[in-house]
């Protein structure tokens, strides 16, 4: 398992058993637990705090576009794994350093947890709500516009 699909994993077990508390456990010592248990060595422990600090720090937003890009689901009739999920890719989606986590990868990442950690649905769930906000910050123009430029360059 890739250092970063482990981190995410983590990060996602913690703000599963954060939100299951209702927040009212110190998420920072739930990660500290994860990190020892679950990935001690990782090469990365920085990318952890990123993202959990980012989400936490996002969290109103990211619950509200969650809650625009699903209208059919109240937040809190969405799983709380999917919930979660939705969060660390949004997360990484529209406030994550684009190189250093390209949308396509956040998505994927996205995709690829739900299948390991969610229900049947899951999957498809995550995709269909990352590719609509994806698709509303303008992903496919970006992606439009840069296959026009590699082509004018051959």
């Amino acid at each position: 398992m890739a250092t970063r699909h482990l981190v995410r994993t983590i990060v996602l077990q913690s703000l599963y058993e954060w939100d299951f508390y209702k927040k009212e456990k110190d998420l920072a010592q739930i990660v500290e637990r994860n990190v020892a248990e679950f990935g001690p060595g990782i090469d990365e422990p920085d990318f952890v705090w990123r993202l959990v600090k980012g989400i936490v720090e996002h969290l109103e937003d990211i619950n509200k576009i969650i809650e625009k890009a699903a209208p059919e689901w109240p937040l809190d009739q969405i799983a709380i794994i999917d919930r979660n999920v939705l969060r660390i890719g949004l997360f990484e989606l529209l406030y994550a350093d684009k190189g250093e986590v390209p949308p396509k990868v956040a998505i994927n990442e996205a995709i690829e947890i739900a299948k390991s950690y969610g229900g049947v649905n899951s999957p498809r769930f995550i995709n269909g709500v990352l590719g609509t906000v994806y698709k509303e910050i303008g992903g496919e123009d970006l992606e439009e516009k840069q296959l026009k430029e590699e082509t004018k360059e051959e």
